[in-house]
């Protein structure tokens, strides 16, 4: 888990430093300046600078941040040094895809068991995975102490199995389902909304499209 320490909004963007300096790393590059980072990002390199000092990593004069440093140091503070195990519930299509991703062990996720109460999906193969009995989620939980688990299910199943989950001693919630869901004040939950994430690339696509449209007509002027 992230360190409690850091500021969420600098914890939602190290993701994204981790994935330019394991490019630049790949590249054969050591060295980065918080100004690279922050042209790359959008931001500005105090924000770079304030980001990377609370992970403990200070950046070194005419040197910038040793770029191994500082993924180990990003790492370590989101806790994807050591792997996490979480459970799948729902073996539909997106239930399916997280199954089948072999990405997430990049961020310290393995994903361990998948569940559904469908008959005709129990038994079958998901890559390295097995779709189990929804009936029997309570056993494995607590057999295999599993804390975290990903809600893929359809809206009006949500809350239903978010409460099963918690009563099996689930206390981490990756909640797939287009539905707000109401959890104790122990229990962690955060929601992926794909609707929310879409309202934004379509609204930002016509504000494009929108100064393009406009530039050629201003243009047209001439």
């Amino acid at each position: 888990m992230a360190d409690a320490r850091i500021p969420l909004p600098s914890v939602r963007r190290f993701p994204s430093y981790l994935r330019i300096l394991l490019q630049r790393k790949e590249a054969g590059e050591r060295t980065i300046s918080a100004t690279q980072l922050a042209l790359e990002l959008g931001l500005t390199p105090i924000q770079v600078r304030k980001d990377l000092a609370s992970t403990g990593i200070e950046g070194r004069p005419k040197v910038g941040f040793l770029i191994e440093e500082i993924i180990a140091a990003i790492t370590h503070s989101l806790g994807w040094d050591n792997l996490t195990e979480a459970l799948i519930i729902g073996a539909g299509n997106l239930g399916s895809a997280l199954a089948a991703y072999d990405g997430f062990s990049a961020y310290g996720l393995r994903i361990v068991a998948i569940f559904d109460k469908d008959p005709q999906k129990i038994g079958r193969n998901i890559g390295h995975l097995t779709v189990q009995p929804l009936e029997s989620i309570n056993q494995y939980i607590r057999s295999n102490r599993v804390t975290i688990a990903v809600i893929a299910v359809p809206a009006n199943q949500a809350q239903a199995t978010a409460d099963m989950l918690i009563k099996c001693g689930i206390r981490g919630i990756w909640n797939f389902a287009p539905k707000n869901l109401k959890v104790p004040e122990d229990v962690v939950m955060q929601r992926t909304d794909l609707a929310a994430s879409f309202a934004v690339l379509s609204v930002m696509l016509r504000r494009k499209y929108r100064e393009e449209t406009d530039f050629e007509e201003s243009d047209s002027d001439y």
